[in-house]
């Protein structure tokens, strides 16, 4: 806890999924960046600039490496794991997909790997298929397997629910994909801060995540391409860096990655993924996932025991809790847990979709961290009981 400056004694921080908190090595690095060593970068003749380019580009290649990425080359920075998405829809979406293809989503999706590729379907006159879930909340994928055709194009995928904490089996759905000539994008912002990834063994062709959520600063995502595909993708944005010569009768663009960064890009932020990489890192990530885990098993175990409480998702469910208390919304749990200091997320977690599926508005979710303990586990449990109590 004492990595964490912003967690104070007794307050349970339970909604890691929607964003981590920072440890002070992500905080520090944030402010000798701004405060020490601060220069804009790839542009400047000056040794400070210079200096700043070199840190920029070594987080670019620890990032790679993080993810085992072939090169630094397929690291693409952007403002979130949802400017990724939208990255991929608009630029690949818009050059390869054409009316009458397929893109296959499934129905536990988050919002930001729904709506850019309704998006790009509206523009080209693509077709939506939805892949349904197993009991316990998984991406069915005997469904997917018999509903993908050569018409599809690419297939998009949570790699671990933000709602229900379901880990995809990531190698079989590409496999499923490629079988049929579909690229395959995995969004992996509840995976990264949790479990090891390998772009590499999974064979996927696309993968996103946040740096918010890996216990790094807002405002930066990554994306995560094949070399050829990227280099077959026009950019996004035009302006600054992103161009290779510019004239009124035309311009040509850079490579990648920084064919689609274009203007002055999130300089600090990318130090301080580099920090947070190096952090979670130090602690491991298998240790991570086991801990997490642990505190999952704990809590549902605990849950399980009140009858007007309903879980939702796999019993081995990665870092998150989702639940419903009959007869009280789950705004009102969120806020009497907030008198006992406690913090969890209440609402549709940017997955209505899913809501619907389930047949609830809205769902509590308590998401764990490197941060959190049993103490944690025993103030929600004690918290919960106590809104059992309020509501009778």
């Amino acid at each position: 806890m004492s990595d964490f400056p912003a967690i104070p004694e007794g307050w349970a921080y339970l909604d890691t999924a929607a964003t981590a908190q920072k440890p002070r090595a992500v905080i520090d690095a944030i402010a000798r960046g701004y405060g020490e060593t601060y220069a804009t970068v790839h542009r400047g003749v000056y040794q400070r600039s210079a200096d700043m380019t070199l840190a920029f580009e070594a987080a670019r290649r620890r990032t790679a490496a993080f993810i085992n990425a072939r090169s630094a080359e397929e690291i693409v920075f952007l403002r979130g794991a949802t400017e990724a998405i939208n990255l991929v829809a608009q630029s690949w979406g818009g050059t390869f997909l054409k009316a009458g293809d397929r893109i296959l989503l499934s129905m536990l999706e988050h919002h930001s790997n729904i709506v850019p590729w309704q998006m790009a379907a509206d523009r080209v006159g693509a077709v939506i298929d939805v892949a349904p879930l197993t009991a316990d909340g998984r991406i069915d994928l005997d469904a997917v397997e018999a509903m993908l055709t050569e018409r599809h194009k690419i297939v998009a995928l949570a790699h671990v629910s933000n709602v229900l904490g379901s880990v995809l089996d990531a190698r079989r759905a590409v496999d499923l994909a490629h079988r049929v000539g579909a690229n395959i994008l995995l969004d992996g912002c509840q995976s990264v801060p949790r479990m090891p990834v390998d772009v590499q063994a999974l064979g996927c062709d696309f993968y996103v995540f946040s740096a918010h959520k890996l216990y790094g600063p807002t405002g930066i995502g990554v994306l995560w391409g094949r070399g050829d595909l990227l280099d077959a993708m026009p950019p996004m944005h035009g302006g600054g860096a992103m161009i290779d010569k510019v004239s009124f009768e035309g311009t040509t663009y850079a490579p990648p990655p920084a064919r689609f960064e274009a203007g002055t890009p999130h300089v600090v932020g990318v130090l301080g993924l580099h920090a947070a990489i190096d952090y979670v890192d130090g602690i491991g990530l298998d240790a991570i996932h086991a801990h997490e885990t642990a505190l999952v098993r704990e809590t549902r175990e605990a849950l399980q025991t009140l009858n007007s409480l309903r879980l939702f998702g796999p019993e081995d469910s990665a870092g998150i809790v989702s639940f419903a208390i009959e007869g009280v919304h789950p705004h009102d749990v969120g806020t009497i847990l907030d008198e006992s200091r406690v913090a969890i997320r209440a609402g549709h977690h940017c997955a209505q979709p899913l809501m619907s599926h389930l047949g609830v508005d809205a769902t509590a979710r308590a998401s764990f961290g490197v941060y959190n303990g049993r103490q944690d586990v025993e103030a929600f449990v004690r918290g919960i009981e106590r809104v059992t109590r309020i509501f009778g």
